[in-house]
Parts: C-alpha cells; sequence; structure tokens
C-alpha cells in the first residue's frame, strides 16, 4: 500500500530519507497546571479526619506533610466549590476536593514529528529523543499526544463515509520511552486503535511462545526491530531473554521501579539493577519544592535519556486491508554502523 502524500517540511530543505513531511507546534514555556478531584467518603477516612490528615495520608507519594500545609496556605484546594485555607478542617461525607496543580515550566523537550507513513487509518511517526509519549510526572503538555491534538487533521474524501468512526485526531496505539527514539504507530480510526492495540496485546503474550517457532512475518500481526549502541562484544547475534522482570525499592519513585535485563544507560547496571539503591541521605524528607511537592532526586528517574535506543523499522498487517506494510525510522547518526556510515558519505 502506497503511502499518502504529506504537505511540505517544516523548513527549506528537502526531508530525510523515508521522511513525508513533518510538524509541531513550538511549547509554551508554562503549562496550564492540573486539578486532581476526590470525593471523601468517612467510610473510606473515618469521621472527624481534617483535610490535611486526608492529602497527607492518601497522597504522601506527591508531597510531605509541610508541602500539603503549604498548597493549603495558598488556596490550592477547594472543598464543594470554596477555597478551604484551614487545614484542620473536619470533611463532611460526599465533599468534593480539587487539589489544583499551579502550572510550572516543563523540562526541555523537541516537538517536531516527522511523518513516515500516512493513510486514512493510521500514521507512523519518527519520535524524537527527549519527548514523552503520553502525560506523565513533569510531562503534561510537552507530549506527542499534545501535538497529535494541536495538528488540524484534513480528512481525505473517503474518509467522510466513515466520519463516525475518524477519530479527531490520531492516538498512539503503543509507548516509547521518552529516551527511545524511532517508529510510534498512532491510529486516526477507533477501529483502527482497537486493531493496532490487539496486535501489541498479542505479541507480547504469545512472545515467550512463539519466539522460537515464527519465521519473519508468520503469524505474527506486527514485529518491532530496534538498533541499540551497546559496549563489549557481543558473542552471539540472537539473544533470548528469561531473566524475570520484579519490583525494586528506589528512591524518589514512590512506586518502585521494574528492573529486569542489564543495559549501557543511566539508570540500570549490570545485572539489570538500579544503579542507586539506597535514599539519599543529603536531602531532608521534609523539603519541598515551590509548588509543596518533592525536589526532584538527583540521581536518575525513569524516563531520563542518555541512553541510545532506536525504533527502527516494523512490519504489520494493516488493520484495515490486511496487507502487510514495512515501516522505517531513519537512524541518528550514532547508531549507524561503519558501513552505513561509509554507504551515506559515499552517497553525499
Amino acid at each position: 500500500m502506497a503511502a499518502a502524500t504529506g504537505e511540505a517540511p517544516v523548513d527549506d530543505g528537502a526531508p530525510p530519507l523515508g521522511v513525508l513531511y513533518s510538524f509541531g507546534t513550538p511549547w509554551a514555556d508554562f503549562n496550564q497546571g492540573l486539578s486532581y478531584t476526590d470525593t471523601f467518603r468517612c467510610d473510606d477516612a473515618g469521621a472527624g479526619t481534617t483535610l490535611i490528615e486526608f492529602y497527607a495520608t492518601n497522597y504522601k507519594s506527591s508531597a510531605p506533610l509541610p508541602g500539603w500545609i503549604n498548597r493549603i496556605h495558598n488556596g490550592q484546594i477547594t472543598v464543594d466549590a470554596e477555597v478551604v485555607t484551614d487545614p484542620n478542617l473536619i470533611l463532611r461525607d460526599g465533599s468534593k476536593l480539587v487539589y489544583h496543580r499551579l502550572p510550572w515550566q516543563e523540562p526541555f523537550a523537541p516537538y517536531l514529528l516527522e511523518v513516515l507513513y500516512e493513510d486514512d487509518d493510521m500514521v507512523a511517526l519518527n519520535k524524537p529523543s527527549g519527548l514523552q509519549v503520553l502525560p506523565k510526572g513533569l510531562f503534561q503538555q510537552r507530549t506527542v499526544l499534545a501535538q497529535l491534538q494541536l495538528r488540524d487533521w484534513k480528512m481525505t474524501s473517503s474518509c467522510h463515509s466513515r466520519r463516525k468512526d475518524v477519530q479527531s485526531h490520531p492516538v498512539p496505539v503503543h509507548r516509547l520511552g521518552r529516551g527511545t527514539s524511532g517508529l510510534l504507530l498512532c491510529a486516526k480510526t477507533k477501529v483502527a486503535k482497537v486493531r493496532l492495540a490487539s496486535y501489541f496485546a498479542e505479541g507480547a503474550t504469545n512472545a515467550a511462545n512463539k519466539r522460537d517457532k515464527l519465521e519473519f512475518g508468520e503469524e505474527r500481526k506486527i514485529s518491532k526491530f530496534y538498533r541499540a549502541l551497546v559496549t563489549g562484544i557481543l558473542d552471539n547475534d540472537e539473544v533470548v531473554v528469561t531473566q524475570p522482570i520484579g519490583l525494586v525499592h528506589y528512591p524518589g519513585v514512590a512506586e518502585g521501579l521494574y528492573a529486569a535485563c542489564s543495559s549501557d544507560d543511566p539508570l540500570y547496571g549490570i545485572g539489570g539493577h538500579p544503579k542507586f539503591v539506597e535514599p539519599e541521605t543529603t536531602v531532608p524528607d521534609s523539603s519541598f519544592a515551590y509548588d509543596g511537592g518533592y525536589e526532584r532526586p538527583s540521581q536518575p528517574v525513569p524516563g531520563d535519556c542518555g541512553y541510545h535506543l532506536h525504533a527502527h523499522w516494523l512490519v504489520l498487517c494493516h488493520p484495515t486491508t490486511n496487507k502487510m506494510v514495512k515501516i522505517t525510522a531513519p537512524l541518528p547518526p550514532i547508531l549507524h554502523t561503519r558501513e552505513e556510515h561509509h554507504a551515506e558519505q559515499v552517497g553525499d
């Protein structure tokens, strides 16, 4: 299936080989903040519970006790649509609580996205390293999803007959880590979203049982291939990883980490364990940032960049035509082999 032609690239030069066009809107300096809503129930917390007891008990991973007191005094919490500044207010059963997180300047993130493939059902993007796919943590505005929402996606004539199925904007059907670059599939229709997501779910479920039995593209609805930068010498060009994944305590990450195989990124060390396993002692537990939350840990945390992993290419069964489609994301220069680097120089 041929990819649809796209609009002109954002700059005056030709787009990289394999790229149809690029799009993206520069980020605003500050995001819009966030609101978190709760309904207080006496059966869950007990009669006589105060406002500060509710937040300091239920959301201790968000801020220490002094931080929640600071947020309440700052007028960031409403109870039944009224601002409350008294931490010792007794809550009534059924009260609606809203914590208003102040707008903040999110860390640097690239905003331009390259389109590698596009038709009426899906679009394949080349995600740059440093850009998060979905909102979480510090990144609520600077995400792939936000750029997809900001762009005006014009429907082709064939889409008008399926208007009820077409979404207002494409949505990612899987994730890539913030530091990982490369291919990201997004669905334009509800049917494509369901089918593409099911391909990934089936692949994860059947990978352990069928890995040694399947040839390239056989039975699988989708196969994805990565290019990574590693150190040392690999004795074998194919390795089956069977090490279990388990939850490991990690300072600065309330829910812990899921540790698996070893790698050369800033978070995990040899053996698959986080490099930092002891709590930091240089910062007291009571410290908090301007908004009352914890200061960012000085050690690496999930999502940090610094490793080189690229979702290079994939083949998939098209969600509506059932034809096999192959899509390739151009490699960053640092992940070129000597042969590829030489071929590029000769081509220039």
